[in-house]
């Protein structure tokens, strides 16, 4: 399918309903459009819409747009407003760094020097300082935003649970929570699926930009404070590097994506505090370690991303990719063997089919899976640990693991660079004293 430009006629949100509009053109021989529909929850008693809302709604309708791009990937991306310089750098970096995955899954180098194009620049919006209102705070299920939200709690900060398109796991681990939760709905268009079945190109998207500009919007338009996400630090870690360039299929989860989005929001929506990562600084061991303090969750969590796709609602564990791979080898260090185990249905480190996968994660057989999933150097630690332990040591799974390993690389795998919090962050002041009380 060829197309020459992708173009965003318009968009429109009823403040009675909630629901937000946004259209989408690839132009070319054969057009095609798209709809897609986002559904806010409806603040009670309260119909006067921000402007600052709007403002977020036309950061959105270009983000999002990456979902309909990747159908014919045109050379040209024609956004429909000006904006801010912040914006536009947003934009480029969502279609081209974005979709890295993407361009290097179907052979298209030239997305990776992708830039939108913008009709002019606008200057910088007026100030909203939002940042001493309620956190919204997004949960997907895993263990990473239960940590989040169990810290906002302490810290007596009264998070605001948020998600989008709620499976059965999520609203599970919003009741285990005990929290009142705000949900939005994204519906893509049908035609995208069905250009899907009939041989459209596809791939990986940057869904977690979409899914925090949804997240901010909905924080404006409640009058909440800044939308507070549980990205950690081996989030910005590279899967390979092609053609020059760094694919990272975590790139949106990423620190860089996140400053993009920062100063985007602030710049062309004004808001003062939009959007950080709480976690940003830890490992994904370390969360695991902080995770481990709260039995609460254990019948309900769920970090894989296979078990949303299964026609059982009930299941949370595919116990065979990636995901549920190195959670559990992050997990294990910090909980008895019985409790994992019944977090997971099954002994994993009982299982030798799973140590090809477990190599993968080690970096032996292969680049680090196209998962969200941590650095290799976490999961070389995390086995280091277990080795250390007589309730791990001999299951099958770790002895094979620790004899596969060659020297060179237990030499460079760090347990105090991993447990220790570094690198940069956007989190602000009472939030960083917040997660410093719990570290």
């Amino acid at each position: 399918m060829q197309f020459d430009v992708m173009r965003f006629p318009s968009y429109a949100y009823d403040p009675e309903t909630g629901v937000a509009t946004f259209d989408y053109v690839l132009d070319g021989p054969a057009p095609e459009s798209f709809t897609e529909t986002i559904t806010f929850p409806v603040p009670e008693g309260r119909r006067e819409v921000p402007q600052s809302f709007h403002r977020v709604l036309e950061l959105l309708h270009v983000v999002a747009g990456v979902s309909y791009y990747k159908v014919g990937a045109p050379e040209r991306i024609e956004a429909p407003t000006a904006v801010p310089v912040e914006a536009a750098a947003l934009f480029t970096a969502v279609y081209s760094k974005g979709l890295g995955e993407y361009a290097y899954v179907n052979q298209l180098p030239y997305v990776l020097d992708m830039t939108v194009e913008v009709p002019g620049t606008s200057p910088a919006a007026g100030p909203v300082d939002n940042s001493e209102g309620r956190p919204l705070s997004a949960v997907g299920g895993g263990k990473d935003s239960i940590v989040t939200l169990e810290i906002l709690r302490a810290a007596g900060l009264d998070p605001v649970p948020f998600s989008v398109n709620p499976n059965p796991v999520i609203v599970a681990v919003n009741a285990a929570s005990g929290l009142p939760a705000l949900a939005a709905r994204r519906k893509l268009d049908p035609r995208l699926f069905e250009l899907n079945k009939a041989g459209a190109r596809n791939g990986h998207i940057p869904v977690t930009a979409i899914n925090s500009l949804i997240a901010i919007a909905t924080a404006t338009l409640h009058g909440l404070g800044p939308v507070v996400m549980s990205n950690e630090r081996s989030a910005s870690d590279p899967n390979l590097v092609w053609n020059g360039h760094e694919i990272n299929h975590q790139w949106s989860k990423g620190v860089e994506a996140e400053g993009l989005l920062r100063a985007a929001v602030t710049a062309h929506a004004g808001l003062t505090e939009p959007y950080f990562s709480l976690l940003r600084s830890l490992s994904e061991l370390h969360i695991a370690q902080l995770f481990a303090r709260f039995t609460a969750y254990d019948d309900v969590v769920t970090s894989c991303n296979k078990a949303f796709k299964l026609h059982d609602p009930t299941a949370r564990w595919c116990g065979d990719c990636p995901k549920c791979r190195f959670v559990a080898l992050a997990m294990a260090p910090s909980m008895p063997r019985d409790r994992l185990t019944h977090i997971f249905g099954r002994d994993l480190f009982a299982d030798p089919a799973q140590v090809p996968g477990y190599l993968e994660l080690l970096g032996i057989d292969a680049h680090k899976p196209f998962e969200c999933v941590g650095e290799v150097e976490e999961s070389l630690v995390a086995l280091t640990m277990l080795g250390d332990d007589p309730q791990w040591r001999d299951a099958p799974v770790v002895a094979a693991l620790r004899a596969a390993v060659p020297p060179a690389a237990w030499a460079e795998a760090s347990r105090e660079a991993v447990l220790t919090p570094g690198g940069p962050t956007f989190v602000p002041p009472a939030y960083a004293k917040a997660l410093a009380q719990v570290l």
